[in-house]
């Protein structure tokens, strides 16, 4: 008997040890629940922990930062524009035990979320105007102008971008994260959300395409000044590359002519000390070169015996 009943002993002892030890890593946090019902105060540090074996289940929770993406809601706001407003977030179960007795699971957490969030970021948008909601300072618009090379800003562009009403984006965000952080705390639910930002705010669609027709018929013209400018530029140009090619060309012309004025001066000078030194060879020389010119086998000339021209055919 002995033999039989050490080995159930020790089987049942490593059963009971085994189901009394849990673990948790960096990531996670639990609580114990015994018969469904939490028990005890909840396990956010990492490492080895104890439980009633068998009677006693560990719930995990995440610890990491969790995310919230909501969708997309057509909201109107305090001048009675209909935009699309795209909302994310960022949260974290902060007590594992309160996020179990309100919500069970991330699951039914995020489904009371998208209620809270919604509701805080329409009661923001509705108190706003459209341009507090899209710009975040009242900095004016500015253009470059491709003349001036200097930035300055119109009077339309300064009514379009609305002036009068200052840039709150940020603004509007921080108060959509204290509503938020408010309800939380009243409700107890163990979450705290970390950060709200508005993702996207778009115009609905009837809107929409208005805008962007509107936008194209802008930058279509912006552009056809800028072609204006650029054509007038290159014909800027062009002219005066033309100029500078004639000045080229006419004093390239000036300093031909007046090298082949010193070079005609020069050989006449040559010709002139040449024929000075021995004008009868210099004659022969002219004349053989006009024999040469002038006679071919086929010529025949007729000339009385007086003639200069035969003076060397002698």
């Amino acid at each position: 008997m002995k033999k039989i009943i050490i080995p159930i002993i020790l089987v049942v002892a490593v059963i009971i040890l085994g189901g009394s030890i849990f673990t948790l890593n960096e990531a996670e946090q639990a609580i114990v629940t015994q018969f469904g019902k939490p028990v005890g105060q909840s396990y956010k540090t990492a490492g080895i922990h104890f439980k009633l074996p068998l009677i006693q289940e560990v719930l995990v929770f995440e610890k990491r930062i969790l995310e919230w993406d909501g969708d997309a809601n057509e909201i109107p706001t305090k001048d009675n524009k209909y935009i699309f407003i795209d909302t994310f977030a960022r949260w974290k179960i902060s007590d594992p035990l309160e996020f179990f007795k309100s919500a069970r699971n991330e699951m039914l957490a995020q489904s009371r979320l998208d209620d809270i969030i919604d509701g805080a970021v329409r009661d923001e948008i509705a108190s706003r105007v459209m341009a507090e909601i899209i710009r975040f300072t009242d900095r004016g618009m500015q253009i470059h102008d491709i003349e001036t090379s200097d930035e300055t800003m119109t009077n339309e562009d300064s009514q379009e971008t609305s002036p009068q009403y200052a840039g709150a984006r940020l603004e509007i965000v921080d108060s959509i994260l204290e509503k938020v952080s408010s309800n939380l705390k009243e409700l107890d639910m163990g979450i705290t959300v970390i950060d709200i930002q508005l993702k996207r705010i778009n115009y609905n669609k009837q809107v929409q395409q208005k805008l962007f027709n509107r936008m194209i018929s802008e930058q279509s013209r912006i552009a056809e000044k800028y072609r204006a400018q650029g054509q007038g530029k290159k014909q800027e140009i062009l002219g005066m590359q033309i100029q500078r090619k004639k000045e080229i060309m006419s004093d390239a012309y000036v300093k031909s002519q007046q090298i082949k004025g010193d070079a005609d001066a020069e050989a006449l000078k040559i010709y002139a000390e040449t024929y000075g030194q021995d004008v009868d060879f210099y004659n022969f020389l002219k004349a053989l070169e006009t024999y040469e010119n002038t006679l071919d086998p086929s010529t025949r000339l007729i000339l009385s015996t007086d003639n200069r021209y035969l003076k060397y055919l002698e």
